[in-house]
C-alpha cells in the first residue's frame, strides 16, 4: 500500500494483484472487493463501513458465465456506508456517494449522488 493509505479490517478481497491503490487511501471496516475485473482507487478516496467493490457479474443467459468491468474512483471522492459499485463504473473526482447507494452508471466529478440505483441529485 501507498504512503498514508489504511483499510480498518477485517476486509476481503479475491485477487489483490488487480487492486491498484493511491496514496491517503481509507476504507472502514468491511470492506469488499470482487476484484477479478480491476479496481484503481486514486489518491485520497475515503470508504465507508461495508462498502462493496463488485467487478464480477454473470451473463443473464447463461450465469455459468462470468462477465467483469473495471471499477475506477478518481482523486478524493467519498463513499459513504453500504455503497455499493457494481463492474464497469467510474466515480469522478471529488464525488460523494450518499449511504446505501448502488451506483450502476458513472458518476461524474463534483457531484452527489444517492439512491438505488445511484442518481446525481447536486453537483459541488
Amino acid at each position: 500500500m501507498q504512503n498514508g493509505t489504511f483499510f480498518t479490517p477485517p476486509m476481503s478481497i479475491d485477487c489483490g494483484n488487480t487492486v491498484h491503490l493511491g496514496k491517503n487511501v481509507y476504507a472502514n471496516h468491511h470492506l469488499t472487493m470482487m476484484s477479478l475485473g480491476t479496481i484503481t482507487i486514486e489518491d485520497g478516496v475515503m470508504m465507508g463501513p461495508e462498502v462493496g467493490l463488485f467487478t464480477v457479474n454473470h451473463e443473464p443467459q447463461n450465469i455459468r458465465v462470468i462477465k467483469t468491468g473495471t471499477i475506477t474512483i478518481k482523486k478524493n471522492a467519498w463513499l459513504g456506508a453500504r455503497v455499493s459499485v457494481l463492474p464497469g463504473v467510474t466515480i469522478g473526482e471529488n464525488a460523494i456517494i450518499g449511504t446505501g447507494a448502488v451506483v450502476t452508471k458513472d458518476i461524474p466529478a463534483n457531484s452527489v449522488a444517492v439512491g438505488s440505483p445511484a442518481k446525481v441529485i447536486k453537483r459541488l
